[in-house]
């Protein structure tokens, strides 16, 4: 198994080092998404995303679940 792949991210289109045989190293590393998150980003993506685009989406599904969905009190 290769220790890294240059990728393409599929959202923004931009390079990325993908390092699936050393993911303590990989640059998504660190970044948690819980479950709900994981399952929003899988629909929609089969492949990596760069880091960028994982904290956008995030920050987005975030943002989308207090407008529409806030807490109730």
């Amino acid at each position: 198994m290769p220790v890294h792949e240059n990728e393409i991210c599929p959202r923004c289109q931009q390079p990325f080092e993908c390092k699936v045989g050393d993911v303590s190293n990989c640059q998504c590393n660190g970044l948690y998404l819980n479950e709900e998150e994981r399952a929003h980003i899988a629909a929609r993506y089969s492949d990596c995303l760069c880091i960028h685009c994982l904290r956008d989406l995030k920050n987005k599904y975030t943002m989308f679940k207090e407008k529409f969905f806030p807490d109730p009190l």
